[in-house]
């Protein structure tokens, strides 16, 4: 496990104000019980930051032929059939994997093929997990191709804690299955968008792993 290079400001800021909050109450707030509660406080802020931006090195990506794999830790909370508006103006199989503040928030790339769509929405801060975060909170959508043009839509959606979605790619970049494309800071969600004869492999309620965890096969 290492820190993502994308935390190093977030968690130097944290550390700093946790250590001056740590260091004022102790030189200013005579009641001991009270100094003892906030520097635990600042001290477990300060261990969430970092473990906010880790990073897993000890997985090994899944790869199996037709298989669409989790791009993200987290819960499944939706499996539907909806009409997707956006790209494919068609029905789809829906997946949404909601990622909590404690899990990973790196996103892999679930299949081989090349970045045929990217775009970039900004947009409100509901929570993550209410279904109309889709269309209206900030977000990515890519839409990556296989050899065989079968397409896939994926969406980074920030959640009320997100403050920003970190995206490295573009369209016509190549896609690795298991290769990190993206990050979302906080609590956030990531939605897939399958083909109709998808057999879909998870239920809600699931929990999913990133670069592990197939979600369907084409």
């Amino acid at each position: 496990m290492y820190i993502h290079k994308k935390g190093y400001g977030v968690i130097t800021t944290v550390v700093l104000i946790a250590a001056i909050i740590v260091a004022a109450v102790l030189f200013l707030l005579p009641i001991k019980w009270l100094q003892i509660i906030i520097t635990l406080f600042c001290s477990v802020v300060a261990f969430w930051s970092f473990t906010f931006f880790r990073v897993p090195t000890n997985r090994t990506t899944t790869v199996e032929e037709n298989a669409v794999v989790s791009a993200a830790d987290g819960e499944v909370v939706v499996i539907e059939e909806v009409e997707e508006t956006e790209y494919f103006h068609d029905k789809r199989i829906q997946i949404s994997i909601f990622m909590s503040a404690y899990n990973v928030h790196v996103n892999w790339f679930p299949m081989n093929g090349v970045v045929s769509y990217y775009k970039y929405h900004p947009g409100k801060k509901l929570f993550a997990i209410n279904p109309k975060s889709s269309e209206l909170n900030e977000r990515n959508t890519l839409v990556v191709k296989d050899e065989q043009g079968r397409e896939v839509l994926f969406r980074q959606i920030a959640g009320v804690m997100a403050r920003r979605i970190i995206c490295h790619v573009d369209k016509g970049a190549e896609a690795k299955v298991g290769e990190e494309f993206g990050l979302i800071r906080f609590g956030s969600r990531v939605d897939f968008f399958l083909p109709l004869d998808a057999k879909i492999n998870v239920k809600i309620g699931d929990k999913v792993k990133g670069k592990i965890t197939v979600l369907a096969h084409l």
